[in-house]
């Protein structure tokens, strides 16, 4: 069970349908996020770890957004930020029925309100999987570790799309993401 987890996880996060990305972030309003110019990736303690293939793409994805806004990868500990990530995919079910309903006769609807009439009704359904993932990124000081910015990103997601596609929607998910990067304070 836990390798078809793993491989539908790593699939369905980086595949999306045409539907729109719903993103989110929080930050330490007493951070001065101007003071970070390097970050060094972690791995988080209680998320699941995804096969190497997705690992590096989702990876290179926030590298790529983290270098437009100035911020600089480092191997070692003098990275002013730990960065890591959790994904998950969660399911629904939906039920869609059609009803087809045809008759004759007196009144409202079929026997109506005085009697009489002959008809027939047709109801016939199916049910399908929706697939939503969710990756969520951390970014944490490393003078104290301490949370200093969360953004999360929620989307449907379409498990028959190709390596191009999913490459382009996660790509498309964590511009979005990341255009709250660093926060502006208000006030």
């Amino acid at each position: 069970m836990n390798k078809v987890l793993f491989a539908t996880l790593g699939l369905l996060l980086i595949t999306a349908s045409a539907s729109a990305q719903d993103v989110r972030y929080n930050f330490d309003k007493d951070t001065d996020f101007s003071k970070f110019k390097t970050y060094k990736w972690v791995q988080l303690k209680e998320a699941q770890k995804l096969d190497n293939l997705v690992d590096q793409q989702i990876k290179d994805a926030i590298d790529a957004q983290l270098a437009t806004k100035g911020l600089t990868k480092v191997d070692d500990d003098s990275a002013n930020l730990y960065v890591g990530y959790q994904a998950a995919v969660g399911q629904e079910k939906q039920f869609t029925s059609y009803s087809t309903d045809w008759g004759y006769g007196g009144g409202w609807y079929r026997g109506g309100w005085y009697g009489g009439g002959m008809g027939s009704s047709t109801t016939t359904g199916s049910t399908s999987t929706i697939y939503n993932g969710q990756l969520a990124v951390d970014m944490y000081d490393s003078a104290n570790k301490d949370l200093v910015w969360r953004g999360v990103a929620t989307k449907q997601l379409d498990p028959k799309a190709k390596p191009e596609k999913r490459q382009k929607n996660l790509t498309k998910a964590l511009t979005k993401l990341f255009k709250n990067y660093p926060p502006v304070k208000k006030g």
